[in-house]
Parts: structure tokens; sequence; C-alpha cells
């Protein structure tokens, strides 16, 4: 199990040279499959971030990733930042804040996401925007 804010600032290696790609800037979800999509890659002040997806990664560690720079961020899916993001029940109730999530890194699959009120299971996950995480209400959830 790995925690987006332990992947946050890990260096981004290319295989075999273990030349710096950059460093992980956040990671790109798809909550209706549960998964984690993409790597967005901080490569310096000056050069354009790149994206690999998750399933393209060679490796993954405690301290480090190592990456084909394969997808620039105009051909990776849309990203909506998961951290910090409100989180509203389908009805628009209130549920906190997202503060973390963790995730499985040989499946990318979203374990719980760890908000200010609490955990929530990936199976309540409905859809990421701009504005929120929208979630099942508790009564959904459990029917």
């Amino acid at each position: 199990m790995m925690l987006f804010s332990r992947v946050r600032g890990l260096p981004v290696l290319a295989p075999g040279e273990g030349i710096r790609l950059g460093v992980v800037r956040t990671l790109t979800v798809d909550v209706v499959s549960g998964t984690v999509t993409h790597v967005r890659v901080r490569r310096g002040r000056l050069r354009r971030e790149i994206a690999p997806a998750w399933g393209a990664l060679d490796a993954v560690g405690p301290d480090m990733l190592v990456a084909v720079p394969s997808c620039a961020p105009d051909a990776a899916p849309p990203h909506h930042e998961l951290i910090g993001r409100r989180v509203l029940t389908e009805d628009g109730e209130e549920r906190g804040t997202v503060l973390d999530a963790a995730f499985d890194p040989l499946t990318a699959r979203i374990e719980a996401v760890l908000t200010t009120v609490g955990e929530l299971s990936a199976g309540r996950l409905l859809g990421l925007g701009d504005h929120a995480l929208v979630v099942r209400g508790r009564r959904a959830a459990r029917g």
C-alpha cells in the first residue's frame, strides 16, 4: 500500500541509464474505475511536465519511480487534483476534505480515501471535478 503523499516529490528516473526525468508532482486518478492512471512529473522550471501512464512504469519503489518519458500532459487524460478537494455526497452533503489516498502500487487500485471526517472506501467514489470529489451517501453505499 502507498499513500499519495509519499509518492509526491519522489524522483522519476529513466530506465537503464538512471537519468533523472524530474519529480512526481501529483497523480491522476479515474474515480469511476478507482485507479491511478498517470503520474504527473515536473521536469524543472522551464521544461514541460510529462505524464507517463501508471501502467507504463518500469519500477515503483518507496524512494523512486522508473518511467519511460512517453506522454506529454496534453496526451494524458484531464487532471483534477484529489488531495485538498472537498468531499460531497451525491445529495450535496459536505463530508470534509481529502487529506490523502491509499492505493496498491502494483494494480494502481485506490483502496481508500482519507478525509477530515474519516476514511472512505474506493467503492463509494462517483466522480472528481474542479469543485469536489463526489461520493455515494451512506445509505446508498450499503444497499
